[in-house]
């Protein structure tokens, strides 16, 4: 059975604390920890007595890569990757997820790929480079990535499907899942309509071939994760937020054929 994660930054601004417990109360399979402003995010050993303290394993480590998490653990954005899969080691965690590197991060970008592929086959995981997404400004468009927002224009080992950058980026999310291949390994769940924006609405709530992409997972044996990624931010209440999440729990099992 093809498991299905809640990223811990589907609950912010609530910590990682959160995440644990709702995916124990709603029955996801484990969690993403998504390394960014919460310290708890950054803290391996208390992240290991969280997963212990709920039984809620941890599925997948997103390596701290956003503009705002460009100080969390090194200002050294290769110092960070080595320590997200220390982390996902650490943690029992498969798969490590991050972005293609900034186009101002040029030693980084010039090494990036074989960085990736060194810690993949000396650390026994994934690491899972994801798709994203340009800005767009009026007419123009102007990636922020170096080469590109699509991971398969250099080939890695391994890839993050996430389906709100798809959106963003007006990419057709079933091409783009078919070029990465059998090396896809993990999927942000989320939707959005195509505004120039990353969204992370629920599965089903904007225009992503979500069920599609899930349906076609589970029909070619899927080996890898599928994680919630959705924003609850605008969420008026906790109960809000712990609906939106149980919806995107059940979108997700049942379009993987597991109800």
């Amino acid at each position: 059975m093809i498991p299905v994660g809640l990223s811990t930054a589907s609950v912010w601004p609530r910590t990682a604390s959160t995440a644990f417990t709702l995916a124990a109360e709603l029955g996801y399979d484990g969690v993403e920890v998504m390394v960014w402003a919460d310290p708890l995010s950054q803290d391996v050993p208390a992240l290991a007595r969280q997963s212990r303290r709920s039984g809620v394993p941890v599925l997948a480590v997103h390596a701290p890569c956003l503009l705002v998490t460009q100080r969390v653990w090194s200002a050294d954005p290769e110092v960070r990757l080595r320590r997200a899969v220390e982390a996902a080691q650490d943690l029992g965690a498969t798969t490590v997820v991050v972005h293609p590197p900034f186009r101002w991060q040029r030693r980084y970008a010039d090494g990036f790929a074989d960085l990736v592929a060194g810690l993949e086959r000396d650390g026994g995981v994934a690491v899972a480079v994801e798709n994203m997404f340009p800005m767009r400004r009026g007419g123009v468009v102007v990636s922020g990535f170096r080469p590109s927002i699509d991971p398969t224009d250099v080939g890695h080992g391994s890839y993050t499907l996430d389906l709100s950058h798809t959106a963003a980026a007006k990419v057709d999310a079933r091409g783009l899942a078919a070029r990465m291949g059998d090396r896809l390994r993990h999927v942000h769940l989320a939707d959005g309509t195509g505004l120039p924006k990353d969204e992370h609405l629920v599965p089903g709530r904007g225009d992503q071939p979500c069920a599609e992409v899930c349906q076609s997972l589970a029909r070619n044996g899927f080996a890898g994760q599928v994680v919630v990624e959705v924003s609850t931010r605008r969420a008026r209440a906790s109960a809000e937020r712990v609906d939106d999440l149980a919806e995107a729990l059940r979108f997700a099992r049942i379009h993987l054929g597991q109800q």
